[in-house]
């Protein structure tokens, strides 16, 4: 019999009593995730505020290393009883999944960490009254829609978050305390002119910060080039297609490059085929380990979990793994992938890197990309340049800013990706905007091609707080701090 639960029963005492009936068990490993999510959400359309939604998910998974095979279970129902349920039910699994399973399932050590982490923040979002944010979305719109003579017929401006409470605990020996705090700001707005309508935003980018992160003068002072910028246009001439040229990428473009074509690809349960859900699997196989040219030598991809701010900075990984940073591309080489402790072991390592991450205590975790940018250009290095410096040396290119549409292939390996803004650069100067341009090119032939790279003064953090992958699918989130690069001879528009 389990002990009945009391008015002091904690997280705590029933993720020791889950390990404790786990080792009971016999399983060779096990652990327990007690979670609370609060997600807050306004969303204001024109000079309404549409959306308002302020949910809370708790409840708990456990699960179970048995005889080489997973087992896991979930509830809401945080008691004694209900922990002596589903670690009998997880072990069941297990047993199951046994059955049909031609290779043990082996993990890689950790030690055992006894540790709390906050979310470094100066002010709770969750305490600053729903008045004061809806009052703040109403006033960029209603800023936004005093353009509407001269275009601007829609607004949009949003305000998002997350507090993520999560104790950890495991047969190793870890026990885990963890808060998560997440905030994101935005808005843009639609220009509609001779038959044709486009839109232009801006994001203070999703961070694990505070609402100090909502500074109200900033999103103020954006709004009047945004909607200048969307009037411009959408009366702008369209992008020449099925041509080759130089491409001049702001970090807040180049982040989602970034996030498809190096970070997806090297999650290594892709690799192995665990995961192949919306276009999953990967041509960067562990025999192009150490190996494979995957962009120009001067070009370096970082994986840091410790990144201040970054949307997925956290003291451990959901597998108790201690955060920690480390390069995937080095030199334009590739040498690492993002592991968990299970694919870390097929690898060969010794440890994982602390890339395992369970969007809801009713999900089991998996790979998922960590913050992962690109590093600023060696000062002083014959490919570091400026921003400006970059423009000032293109012949004929485009300069692109923010994200649009995108698509890659089942292997990561072939691309296409739109933008927010784009404009026309001529004999090193910027010369007016266009519309409708995307871009496409093989990863490695892209990466390949970069030929500038900023330095750390241009250095951004973007990123996203949307990145779906599993079946059923889990919602992760990452930041992909980078610089402006430049890319030379690639494809635009349709068929060459």
């Amino acid at each position: 019999m389990v002990q009945s639960l009391t008015p002091t029963t904690t997280a705590t005492d029933l993720a020791q009593l889950a390990i404790d009936l786990i080792r009971q068990a016999g399983c060779e490993y096990g652990d327990v995730r007690f979670c609370t999510y609060r997600h807050q959400n306004l969303y204001a359309r024109d000079r309404s505020l549409s959306q308002l939604s302020d949910n809370v998910s708790a409840g708990f998974g456990v699960r179970v290393l048995l005889d080489g095979a997973w087992g896991f279970a979930a509830s809401p129902y945080k008691t004694p009883a209900e922990v002596e349920r589903l670690v009998t039910l997880a072990v069941e699994i297990a047993k199951g999944s046994r059955l049909s399973q031609r290779t043990r399932v082996q993990l890689v050590p950790v030690a055992a960490y006894q540790d709390t982490y906050i979310t470094p923040m100066d002010i709770d979002p969750f305490s600053i009254p729903i008045t004061e944010k809806a009052d703040l979305l109403l006033h960029i719109n209603d800023q936004l829609l005093g353009y509407g003579e001269r275009g601007i017929k829609k607004a949009y401006s949003y305000l998002q978050f997350t507090k993520e409470d999560k104790t950890f605990a495991s047969t190793e020996g870890s026990l885990i305390h963890q808060t998560l705090y997440r905030t994101y700001p935005g808005f843009g707005c639609s220009a509609i002119a001779n038959g044709d309508a486009q839109n232009r935003s801006y994001e203070r980018p999703p961070m694990n910060k505070g609402y100090e992160h909502v500074i109200r003068a900033d999103l103020l002072s954006q709004v009047e080039r945004v909607a200048e910028e969307a009037i411009e246009k959408v009366h702008a001439p369209k992008s020449p297609s099925g041509i080759r040229t130089t491409l001049i990428l702001k970090p807040t473009n180049l982040w989602l490059t970034i996030h498809e074509s190096v970070g997806h690809p090297t999650e290594l349960d892709r690799v192995y085929g665990y995961e192949a859900n919306f276009a999953g699997t990967s041509f960067a196989t562990t025999d192009k380990l150490g190996k494979l040219q995957y962009a120009a030598p001067w070009v370096n991809f970082k994986a840091d979990r410790t990144q201040p701010g970054g949307r997925s900075t956290m003291g451990y990984d959901d597998e108790g793994v201690p955060s920690q940073e480390w390069y995937v591309v080095k030199d334009g080489i590739l040498v690492d992938y993002l592991t968990d402790r299970e694919t870390a072991y097929r690898l060969g390592r010794g440890s994982s890197n602390g890339s395992a991450f369970a969007d809801s205590w009713s999900s089991v975790p998996m790979v998922r990309i960590p913050n992962l940018g690109l590093e600023p250009g060696v000062e002083g290095g014959s490919h570091t340049a400026t921003l400006a410096e970059m423009i000032a040396d293109t012949e004929d290119g485009i300069l692109i800013d923010g994200i649009g549409s995108f698509s890659i292939d089942q292997q990561r390996r072939n691309f296409q990706f739109g933008g927010d803004a784009f404009w026309k650069v001529e004999k090193g100067k910027v010369v007016g905007m266009l519309k409708d341009v995307t871009y496409h090119s093989m990863t490695t032939d892209f990466w390949n091609s970069v030929d500038a790279i900023g330095p750390k003064s241009e250095w951004q953090q973007c990123g996203t707080n949307l990145c779906g992958k599993g079946e059923p699918m889990q919602i992760a989130q990452m930041t992909h701090a980078c610089v402006p690069v430049r890319v030379r001879n690639i494809h635009i528009g349709g068929a060459s």
